[in-house]
């Protein structure tokens, strides 16, 4: 291990113990053996009043870097999983993680515009609206008097990034080469797809193109609502957008004040969800509730605003229709379907058994079905999911991770929203219209509309490329037949030296034959008699044979 990694995972312990969490340290498997030294720890014995667990634990994230910080965001969602104090602790670590300096900032914005701040804004708000990880966020005023916000990348975070990113790597590598279950879910390959993300998230210019995208295709939608990017003062760590006001998602009692409905509000959520992923194959992969909002003029018919594009999710066209047909199934409860997909999606080996398969998702998924989401947990259906997959050798798709931390966090979100939703009565119907379309006459008008500006460009020159294409044909055709002919002369040939080759030999063993009878004049056996004639019979044989061998011209 580099001396790099070493000297982070010390300073990883010692932010653990600044924070009193060195009880995380000692109930590692390493070190467990050891916990009755901490009694000899002298930062033990001097400390009297700590902090709240929760708050120590979202300090300790917070000082650790980006990375860790992700991860308390992630886990924010599932306050079904932690206890109410740290889930409400880790759900500061969305939009109030420590900013730096504003002054910072603006020399920043000022070094990637090339001059000063009041060249290209009326006003710049040193004092950030909100900070992440990444990230903060100012308010500013550009010249033509639009209101807008300035997200201005962390100075130094690359390097953070790209040290713990390294100790990812470390982790996986060992965990792939020592660890049991390591080949199955292929570590490397998730640690190697969480570094393109964020690695894509520090780059603004790619953020903004991002935001561009999920506001065309959900131009004049009542579900959600992107703001508009203004391009010419964005760079590769500033970007410029509309400013909007709306009520944070988490924010419940404002929503009850404001009069929101809640349960459409929800069921909208899953709607998006649904669009995103299967419509469009392109998904807001960040949405913790630090980047939604709701729209406060709109009560009955609620509309959300997404902010925060870094993370962006895609499908490609096979796992994309693998997914749209395992989602359907199980809606419809066809669990045999389910683990056909599986098996040839090839998520799992080839020669597993469908049958078993098919009863051991059962066992799983059926105690869910027709209860409200308050009563079930995709966090403990997903575990269950895993332990099945292991006894069946599932591996774990890597371009999937995004999309699982993303309904993870749909249902968190619709968890709080709105606890009696049906999940599945509201996505059902929805992924029914979509294979449809997908499978229908209007499929089949889209794809014959998408590809006549091809056909109408190739189609005047059809007639000459058919004719060539005839002509190529036939050509190829009378090659093939010269070269069916000549295999046939060579082969006809080879059989022919293969019986002169075996003439020859047998003609020059018969010519030395008879002059080894001829040279046992006095010694000749008695079944020789008469050597002279014998000598003479086999050298005429073999000199015949001989010459007969020789090819004809």
């Amino acid at each position: 291990m580099r001396p790099g990694l070493i000297l982070r995972l010390i300073h990883i312990n010692l932010i653990l113990i600044k924070h009193g969490l060195d009880d995380v340290i000692l109930a590692t498997h390493l070190f467990r053996p050891l916990r009755f030294l901490a009694i000899f720890m002298p930062w033990r014995w001097f400390r009297r009043h700590q902090r709240p667990r929760g708050e120590r634990i979202r300090l300790a994230l917070e000082d650790l870097g980006p990375i860790f910080v992700k991860f308390g965001q992630i886990l924010s969602t599932r306050r079904d999983l932690l206890p109410p104090d740290i889930a409400e602790e880790l759900a500061g670590l969305q939009d109030r993680v420590p900013p730096f300096d504003g002054a910072r900032a603006r020399a920043i914005v000022e070094r990637a515009y090339g001059g000063p701040v009041s060249e290209v804004f009326d006003r710049f708000d040193e004092t950030a609206l909100a900070s992440a990880s990444i990230a903060q966020v100012h308010a500013a005023r550009l010249k033509d008097g639009r209101e807008v916000v300035v997200k201005v990348v962390r100075p130094g975070i690359l390097r953070t990034i790209e040290g713990d990113l390294q100790l990812l790597y470390t982790i996986a590598y060992l965990a792939r080469r020592y660890w049991r279950e390591g080949r199955r879910l292929h570590p490397v390959e998730v640690v190697r797809e969480f570094d393109k993300t964020i690695h894509d998230e520090l780059d603004l210019m790619r953020e903004a193109a991002n935001a561009s995208q999920l506001r065309r295709n959900f131009a004049g939608s009542d579900l959600l609502y992107v703001p508009d990017v203004d391009w010419p003062t964005t760079r590769d760590n500033v970007m410029v957008m509309e400013r909007i006001h709306g009520i944070p998602i988490s924010n419940i009692e404002a929503l009850r004040a404001q009069g929101v409905n809640l349960k459409a509000l929800a069921e909208r959520g899953v709607e998006i969800f649904f669009t995103q992923v299967f419509r469009d194959s392109f998904f807001h992969a960040d949405m913790h509730p630090g980047n939604v909002f709701v729209d406060p003029d709109r009560r009955d018919n609620p509309r959300y605003i997404a902010v925060d594009f870094g993370i962006m999710g895609t499908l490609n066209p096979v796992d994309h229709r693998y997914l749209a047909e395992n989602f359907l199934a199980f809606f419809n409860r066809d669990y045999r379907r389910v683990a056909e997909l599986h098996v040839e999606s090839g998520w799992v080996p080839p020669d597993t058994r469908v049958d078993e398969f098919e009863a051991a998702i059962r066992t799983v998924c059926e105690p869910i079905f027709e209860r409200p989401l308050g009563e079930i947990s995709f966090g403990a259906l997903l575990l269950r999911l895993f332990q099945t997959g292991r006894r069946f050798n599932m591996e774990i798709q890597p371009q999937l991770v995004l999309l699982q931390k993303t309904l993870l966090a749909i249902e968190g979100l619709g968890r709080q929203l709105y606890p009696d939703l049906d999940l599945w009565t509201t996505a059902k119907p929805y992924m029914e219209r979509w294979m449809r379309e997908q499978l229908g006459v209007q499929s089949v008008v889209k794809n014959l509309r998408r590809e006549l500006p091809k056909w109408s460009e190739h189609l005047p020159t059809l007639p000459v490329r058919l004719h060539a294409a005839l002509d190529e044909i036939t050509a190829a055709r009378e090659r093939l037949e010269r070269q069916t002919e000549e295999l046939s002369a060579l082969r006809s040939e080879m059989r022919r030296s293969g019986r002169r080759q075996f003439g020859a030999l047998l003609g020059a063993t018969l010519v030395v034959c008879a002059f080894i009878v001829s040279g046992l004049d006095g010694y000749t056996p008695t079944m020789l008699a008469g050597t002279p004639l014998v000598s003479w019979i086999l050298g005429g044989l073999g000199g015949v044979m001989w010459l007969s061998s020789w090819p004809r011209d």
